[in-house]
């Protein structure tokens, strides 16, 4: 009677069975030396967050120079409740405009006004007079012709000072006229006449007239003539013999 033998394979079966169990545990022990301990355990790995630094570039801001442009104003009066009325002129002036030949800038020759009310006329003999009786003119002279001279029995004239530089006046004062002849008086002011004087060097002389009846009732008046006479400061030049000359030397006002 034959019996098989099978052992035989079986060992065979084992001994592949051993090689394949050997190679899976030589494989493990390689891989496992290049893994690190928590990866062998099976510890799942930690993250590191890793911080991003952002580098902010500075953007230079752009400075504003505002231009301010300069106003033009136009002034436009306004005349309140009132309502403006288009006048048409009854009739044109014409203008008298001679020429030069050969061409040039045209001469306009313009009216004279008129008298003063109540005078016919005011004259002046000098535009400016010297302080002391060295420097001449010492004096000026006032010529008055009133309008009606049956209305006027006397003209006063009114005299002060006013500074160039400051334009300061000083006081009043009144001076009586002399009739020279029927309706025409006349007066020959002298600076020591004025108030005021020692206080007052290269001035104005202000003047105004004013002429009155027999009862002192004022009958006409003047304005003010501001800047039209002036007095002077007399500054002597010695000469060699020591005489003193007569030439006024004007100071600086």
């Amino acid at each position: 009677m034959y019996v098989a033998n099978t052992s035989a394979p079986e060992k065979r079966i084992q001994f592949h069975m051993k090689k394949i169990f050997i190679f899976l545990i030589v494989a493990a022990l390689i891989s496992a030396c290049s893994m690190s301990v928590n990866e062998f355990l099976g510890i799942p790995p930690t993250v590191t967050v890793v911080p991003t630094f952002f580098t902010n570039t500075a953007t230079d801001v752009p400075t504003l120079t505002p231009t301010v442009p300069s106003p033009t104003f136009t002034v436009t009066p306004t005349m309140v409740g009132q309502k403006r009325k288009t006048s048409t002129p009854a009739s044109t002036p014409t203008l008298l405009v001679i020429m030069q030949m050969p061409s040039t800038t045209p001469i306009t020759f313009v009216t004279p006004p008129p008298p003063i009310k109540g005078f016919a006329k005011i004259a002046i003999s000098e535009e400016q007079f010297y302080k002391g009786k060295v420097c001449l003119p010492g004096a000026v002279n006032f010529t008055v012709q009133v309008a009606d001279a049956s209305s006027v029995s006397f003209v006063v004239l009114f005299v002060r000072f006013k500074s160039k530089q400051s334009g300061a006046t000083s006081e009043w004062t009144s001076l009586p006229m002399q009739p020279a002849r029927v309706g025409e008086y006349t007066h020959d002011l002298v600076p020591l006449e004025m108030k005021s004087l020692d206080y007052f060097e290269n001035a104005w002389v202000q003047y105004q007239i004013v002429s009155t009846d027999s009862n002192a009732n004022q009958v006409a008046r003047t304005d003010i003539f501001s800047e039209r006479l002036t007095l002077l400061e007399c500054v002597p030049t010695p000469t060699a013999d020591s005489a003193v000359s007569a030439t006024p030397t004007v100071l600086a006002p």
